[in-house]
């Protein structure tokens, strides 16, 4: 049985056909909005999941910003489904500044009239979104950079890319622990979310139907990726490791996995920068398409 608000239960594998099957109808646009993002992620933000009226509402927490929910998904209108969350974000969850985080540009929209609800954009949250075409062929003068880093890696080392298969999973995560202890994520909490979300999403790897691939070197890998459709159009990549110390890695990692997993896709996204500087320069110098803009939403005091 799915929940019905205001119960509410944790997100488990089980219910990957149900919540898919919304998100999908959907057609969302922001790359939280997947199975596999809200499952992998699930222990870090404490997700919990219900339905209200058709649509979906997750509730979940941070230890430094508190509780808080996504915007509700299904069919419009749906700003009273927004008072109703935010409400009861405040009286039963005893959240004194009650928000919803990560709403997509359609939700605003549909909340313009609405003077009782103050809307503000998170540019730390904004996803990066590329023509696939332009990650794969990586053409003209404003990817020359991005064509040295792999012509001098190519020059430097002989590799393989191989789909990511049953026999790659454990090389995955040694690298993804290689990877944490180098960037000492113990001593950082986000870091230590993310290597716990890569650890979820390699280890049912199969049970979400994730497309993956890995970049072999002296048969060892040495980066890999995983992704997913999010919309008709468009992929999404949750997860791309590399090992920091072979120069031009990131640029082949990224380029092979869209050329031979997501060339079907028009468009990649490749989720926020978290307001991390070095994050942002990096995304941006692939030069995306567009950015899907996210806000935050609560009420209004006076």
């Amino acid at each position: 049985m799915n929940p019905v608000f205001p119960q509410f239960k944790p997100i488990e594998l089980a219910d990957r056909s149900t919540i898919s099957d919304i998100l999908r109808h959907y057609h969302p646009q922001t790359s939280e909005l997947t199975f596999t993002n809200l499952f992998i992620w699930r222990d870090y933000y404490q997700w919990e999941w219900s339905t209200l009226e058709g649509r979906l509402i997750f509730v979940g927490s941070e230890e430094d910003r508190g509780t808080f929910a996504l915007p509700p998904i299904g069919p419009s209108p749906r700003a009273d489904a927004v008072r109703t969350l935010l409400t009861y974000l405040e009286k039963d969850r005893g959240v004194a500044a009650p928000k919803l985080e990560r709403v997509d540009p359609r939700l605003v929209e549909e909340l313009a009239p609405a003077d009782d609800l103050v809307v503000a954009q998170t540019r730390e949250h904004f996803d990066y979104v590329y023509e696939s075409r332009n990650l794969i062929d990586l053409a003209g003068r404003k990817y020359h950079s991005k064509r040295n880093f792999i012509n001098r890696f190519r020059m430097e080392f002989e590799f393989t890319y191989e789909p990511i298969a049953p026999r790659h999973i454990n090389a995955c995560l040694d690298l993804s622990d290689r990877w944490c202890r180098a960037r000492r994520c113990a001593d950082d909490q986000s870091l230590m979310g993310e290597w716990g979300a890569v650890r979820e999403a390699l280890t049912n790897f199969h049970d979400l139907d994730l497309m993956g691939g890995a970049i072999l070197i002296d048969g060892q890998v040495e980066a890999f990726s995983l992704g997913e459709a999010l919309n008709d159009d468009t992929a999404v990549i949750h997860v791309e490791k590399a090992d920091p110390d072979i120069r031009g890695l990131y640029s082949v990692i990224n380029q092979q996995f869209c050329a031979h997993a997501l060339a079907g896709f028009r468009y990649v996204n490749r989720e926020q920068d978290l307001g991390d500087e070095g994050l942002r320069k990096a995304k941006e110098s692939y030069f995306p398409d567009r950015l899907v803009e996210k806000y935050r939403v609560g009420l209004k005091r006076e």
